[in-house]
């Protein structure tokens, strides 16, 4: 019996993982995809970067009301109906390139990205037991990183037909929807009352600011570089292949650091991590402009950047749960996830006016600027007794 249960959970840890790989790759897909197709059709940056923050507002919009379906039906039908919605847009994108038609289709992606987000990240932290739950969790992040990173490279199926990206992700989901009907259902304990979440929230904030931010930065960050980055490689004479090539490098390089810098900030502290982290990546991206289209330079800036600032989700996570009481661990990961839609709701926006109405080098100018402003702030944060 043990043996079976031990072969269940690793089958359902398994499957949930492979869903998250999914999800990162068509989202880190379709941003830069739409961003060059809409390019191409002669849209200004700040209405294209209107269109890509289409995508988060949907994302940011479900938050508030994706519990209640999760508690009734559970947690593999609302993760199958994300699905459903991702692959009936993705279906849909090809078939009518309108601006209008593709903000209400990232709308829906958004709402299918944050079901599955929000129903898979509860289901591995209600099944995981309390010794694996950490270790869970960072499979989680690393699994999105993944298949955050792998998502750019669908851009170089466009040479073979712009239904080909699509389609192939859509496949993609089908199988993974055929692998997760396999799993047996479940559904999360009852919650408490909406004031006591109110009161928790508000202590949550006065306590844990910091660490918090960092899930606004990581949403700025990541949407800005996925749907701007593409239009400043194309203004400064990068070819869309390279930029399918380049655009990964940046989470390649949260990937790769993400261990190390969790070992090292569970020596030295986080906040002097963050902190250190923080600056030295707004220094990156500070350097990407004075490169210009050199490869080798861009590829360096955007793998420095990333690796300093690509695991600001988790340690900022980690942070908060060194400062917090445990009870209010689940009200700091809503929290963060409503912060990191906001912040990739602004990133696509900024970016997009700023490439317009400034200058093509810019963006980067926002991003070192953020970082570095955050790098500062954490001299004035003490951590409070509570």
């Amino acid at each position: 019996m043990a043996l079976k249960t031990l072969l269940r959970g690793n089958y359902q840890l398994t499957t949930l993982i492979m869903v998250i790989i999914v999800a990162g790759m068509s989202q880190g897909m379709l941003l830069p995809l739409l961003t060059i197709l809409l390019d191409r059709s002669g849209l200004s940056p700040d209405a294209n970067g209107v269109n890509a923050a289409a995508l988060y507002i949907g994302i940011f919009a479900t938050m508030f009301f994706i519990e209640k379906p999760v508690r009734r039906f559970g947690y593999k039908p609302v993760i199958l109906s994300g699905m459903g919605l991702i692959i009936v847009a993705n279906c849909l994108f090809p078939a009518w390139q309108q601006v209008g038609f593709w903000f209400v289709l990232r709308l829906l992606v958004g709402i299918g990205d944050s079901a599955l987000h929000f129903a898979t990240q509860l289901w591995i932290v209600a099944s995981s037991p309390k010794e694996k739950r950490g270790r869970n969790i960072s499979l989680y992040g690393m699994a999105y990183g993944i298949g955050f990173s792998l998502g750019p490279l669908g851009i170089t199926l466009l040479n073979a037909g712009i239904w080909v990206p699509f389609l192939s992700t859509s496949g993609f989901f089908l199988l993974i929807m055929f692998l997760l009907t396999r799993l047996k259902n479940e559904k999360p304990e009852r919650s408490e009352r909406a004031e006591a979440a109110h009161k928790r929230a508000t202590t949550v904030i006065s306590l844990a600011w910091f660490p918090l931010v960092t899930s606004l930065l990581f949403g700025y960050m990541e949407a800005a570089m996925n749907s701007n980055f593409p239009l400043y490689g194309l203004r400064i004479g990068i070819s869309e292949s390279v930029i399918g090539l380049l655009l990964p490098v940046t989470g390649i390089g949260g990937l790769i650091m993400q261990l190390p810098l969790g070992i090292w900030s569970d020596r030295v502290g986080r906040k002097p991590i963050l902190m250190g982290t923080a600056i030295f990546g707004a220094t990156a991206f500070g350097c990407v402009p004075f490169v210009g289209a050199n490869l080798w330079g861009l590829g360096i800036c955007l793998g420095v950047a990333g690796g300093m600032v690509g695991s600001f989700f988790s340690l900022g996570l980690a942070y908060a749960a060194d400062i917090l009481p445990r009870h209010l661990l689940p009200t700091a990961n809503i929290i963060a996830s409503i912060q990191y839609s906001v912040g990739s709701i602004i990133g696509p926006l900024v970016g997009g006016m700023a490439l317009r109405f400034i200058s093509v080098s810019s963006i980067f100018y926002f991003l070192g600027l953020v970082y570095l402003l955050f790098g500062l702030s954490g001299f004035i944060f003490r951590r409070r007794a509570v």
